[in-house]
């Protein structure tokens, strides 16, 4: 099975952090990607696409990112469900982030707020796809 996004588009607003109640960092924003094709009165619409990042890559969203920002977004598709108030099942679609590339520099001209690098930690993800577990093979054990 392959679970792969790869979404390039601005923020909408700026980012909100939270922690959990085990005190692991989540931040979420949502992200404006111009769809490739426009609409009959010749305009360009966008796809609003709700992301998450945890830990590290949630502090440091949070900290570099605002409303306005061009990113580049890797990482999986997922979906919620739960139960309101009145009973109805609900779904949420959003792509859980492992890594959010910075494609431009920081509007305000602050050096130390460029675009920072950010390399994913394995302990950095909330749980792990297998997928990446996979890609971790020596050359000498290809089949080709």
């Amino acid at each position: 099975m392959l679970n792969k996004v790869i979404l390039i588009g601005r923020l909408t607003k700026d980012p909100e952090m939270r922690s959990t109640t085990n005190s692991i960092s989540v931040t979420t924003f949502t992200l404006a990607v111009d769809r490739s094709f426009t609409n009959q009165q010749g305009e360009r619409e966008a796809d609003f696409i709700p992301i998450v990042t945890w830990r590290k890559l949630a502090e440091t969203c949070a900290r570099f990112l605002a409303k306005g920002r061009l990113v580049a977004v890797s990482g999986r598709m997922q979906v919620r469900t739960y139960d309101d108030n009145s009973g109805q099942r609900r779904y949420i679609t959003e792509v859980v982030a492992d890594e959010v590339q910075f494609l431009e520099r920081n509007p305000s001209g602050n050096q130390n707020e460029g675009s920072p690098q950010y390399t994913p930690q394995q302990n950095d993800k909330p749980e792990s796809s297998g997928f990446n577990d996979m890609m971790d093979v020596d050359d000498d054990e290809l089949p080709f």
